[in-house]
């Protein structure tokens, strides 16, 4: 079955195995759009488990497929959060799980030679102008689809409020230091008494497109094992000054899936479904309260994944299964609205079928916006498929 009558898509990676890259909210493609990072894992049935491995490698624009290296530290939703350093155009970085620490780090791999050094902690996200990364405790997030199998979680409820939160990397050092702590974030919550005896845990961290902001998600349960969680967003300023709560889990509540920054340092671009007419795609500032939403599009189908082309002038757009087991692909035109269909990916739900493994789109575009990429198992096998638009 095709993907699209018209538009040639074409799967980039080879059919020997499961191939993806991860998130939505970065770019996998190296500085002359030449390679394109993949992960190859054995399985796609259960979730990882402690001393599983993840091979890395990249893949040229032709689907020739070259093995780099290794890590533990991956999961179905994310990958390893690989990325290209744009101070060294020839080196990655991936998360990893160093077995002579017992801790987790981010290793940077220099094609051609190998790893070549490491950050102290793991790196969740890269700010665009390539000096910053950002840092949390993985160990704590409760849902293994987006955490490491050797990230054990812990004990306690909560954290040490004074020496856990959200940390920022200099990419060019490798000095971090903690920006904003959770007891900050506590001061700063719409309902603090609501966190008595409740895990928390951060997750979603991201820069927005001039690299002076952070934005991420502040999560609470009252089970890790089986997490039934409540999202607060917050966002601060790299140094960890002016930090808000511009959309607390009253927003949420069911009726958002997925946040990412937008076209300007302060906009904010979520799929809502706050009208009971499906969910719709909107941005708002950060800086107005109460908010104020203004819609770009009506959706397509429930949870997508919604980024902007690097332009602003457009925008990719995927969804869930829908009761057929199909996931859609559309690429919205900002000015009217209009939405124009680029594919439409069978998902296949095997027996034993575990949500947390599932292969999401994860729609990303290159840096000049003139290729898609997304993870799919279209073909009954995880693979990264192309579309030169």
């Amino acid at each position: 079955m095709r993907i699209h009558d018209t538009y040639e898509w074409r799967r980039l990676t080879p059919a020997d195995g499961h191939y993806y890259f991860g998130y939505y909210d970065r770019c996998p493609w190296n500085h002359d759009q030449s390679l394109h990072l993949a992960l190859r894992i054995d399985q796609c049935e259960r979730l990882p488990e402690r001393g599983e491995r993840a091979e890395i490698g990249v893949v040229d624009r032709a689907g020739t497929y070259t093995p780099l290296t290794s890590t533990r530290a991956w999961c179905h939703q994310q990958g390893c959060m690989s990325l290209w350093l744009k101070h060294r155009p020839d080196c990655f970085i991936y998360n990893d799980f160093d077995m002579d620490s017992q801790r987790l780090v981010s290793r940077i791999y220099q094609l051609g030679t190998g790893v070549v050094g490491e950050y102290a902690v793991p790196i969740y996200a890269m700010s665009p102008d390539g000096h910053w990364g950002v840092s949390l405790n993985f160990s704590r997030i409760p849902r293994r689809g987006y955490s490491y199998a050797d990230a054990v979680l812990p004990w306690e409820p909560q954290p040490d409020l004074d020496q856990e939160g959200l940390f920022l990397v200099d990419l060019h050092t490798g000095a971090v230091k903690l920006i904003v702590s959770y007891r900050q974030m506590i001061a700063l919550h719409p309902v603090p008494f609501d966190l008595e005896d409740m895990y928390i845990w951060l997750n979603h961290a991201i820069f927005n497109c001039d690299s002076s902001r952070l934005l991420w998600l502040f999560r609470q349960c009252s089970n890790p094992l089986d997490p039934s969680w409540r999202t607060h967003m917050y966002t601060a300023n790299i140094d960890g000054s002016d930090l808000m709560c511009p959309l607390p889990h009253f927003y949420w509540n069911g009726m958002i899936s997925h946040q990412i920054w937008g076209r300007t340092p302060r906009e904010v671009l979520i799929d809502a479904t706050w009208r009971g007419k499906g969910a719709e795609y909107v941005v708002f500032d950060e800086r107005t309260m109460p908010l104020q939403a203004t819609r770009i599009s009506r959706g397509m189908g429930p949870m997508a994944h919604l980024i902007f082309s690097p332009d602003g002038t457009k925008m990719l757009a995927d969804s869930y299964p829908d009761s057929f087991g199909f996931q859609q692909l559309g690429l919205v035109d900002v000015a009217t609205g209009g939405i124009t269909r680029l594919g439409h990916f069978r998902h296949f739900r095997g027996k034993g079928y575990c949500v947390d493994t599932r292969c999401d789109l994860h729609p990303r575009w290159s840096p000049d916006g003139k290729t898609v990429t997304v993870d799919s198992i279209h073909d009954g096998r995880r693979g990264i498929y192309m579309l030169e638009l």
